[in-house]
């Protein structure tokens, strides 16, 4: 982890009237950064769809349909989140803990007629016990057996949009890589700090602080927010138990 003290190199200091200057011009440019936004979701919403088959899954109440994961609602999203079979809990990914793990609760999402749910290879007895320890709420499904190229175990750390018709399903939308972070409020609440999210490839100026990207999502062993779960032990003793 990086270190940040007193002596850390830090933003030229300037009075009131300055920074409000300065802090105004780029606010212009942030403006037409949302409207290009806006303008690309109003494209999305405009994209063609494509069938997905009725696939099963397995999830805490056994096997399921996937129109039971839509929970009555007419639209799903699903993240797919990539699964170490056998490993334990500080073994799985630190990357899809950092695209879900910001996003406790689809309220919001549910009152728009859209239902989320997670979607891994894991098998059940695997996910299960994974699901409790980190404390998510959202419904969770091993997806192993599933044979389709968007719905199926092959890909992983991705969102998907479905849209239900009756009884046939359709996915509107796929978001992978760095498309994944509109779920991650922390890097967006890094993005507008002096020094950022600390990671190599940012375009920061000379001094600040950097560690390698990714560096900053693991912690003494564990992904960051696995210190935050109740019962978390030092790795060496945790990897005996799970």
């Amino acid at each position: 982890m990086v270190t940040i003290d007193a002596d850390t190199p830090a933003p030229e200091i300037v009075d009131r009237e300055r920074w409000r200057a300065a802090r105004l011009a780029l606010l212009d440019r942030e403006k037409a950064h949302t409207r290009e936004g806006d303008a690309i979701a109003a494209a999305r919403r405009r994209l063609p769809m494509t069938e997905v088959p009725g696939v099963e899954l397995v999830g805490e109440r056994g096997t399921a349909s996937l129109l039971d994961a839509f929970d009555g609602r007419p639209q799903l999203i699903v993240y797919k989140h990539m699964w170490h079979p056998g490993q334990p809990f500080e073994g799985q990914c630190e990357g899809c803990t950092a695209s879900i793990w910001d996003f406790h609760d689809a309220s919001y999402l549910n009152a728009r007629g859209v239902s989320f749910a997670v979607l891994s290879k894991g098998p059940w007895d695997e996910l299960a016990p994974f699901r409790a320890f980190m404390g998510y709420t959202h419904p969770w499904f091993s997806n192993a057996d599933v044979d389709d190229a968007i719905l199926g175990p092959e890909a992983e750390g991705e969102f998907v949009a479905l849209l239900r018709r009756g009884d046939r399903v359709y996915a509107t939308n796929w978001i992978t890589d760095r498309g994944c972070e509109l779920a991650m409020s922390s890097l967006r609440l890094l993005d507008m700090t002096a020094y950022g999210r600390q990671e190599a490839w940012e375009d920061s100026p000379a001094g600040w602080p950097q560690d390698p990207t990714f560096n900053g999502w693991r912690k003494d062993g564990r992904p960051v927010p696995q210190w935050s779960r109740p019962g978390a032990t030092p790795v060496e003793a945790s990897a005996h138990e799970h």
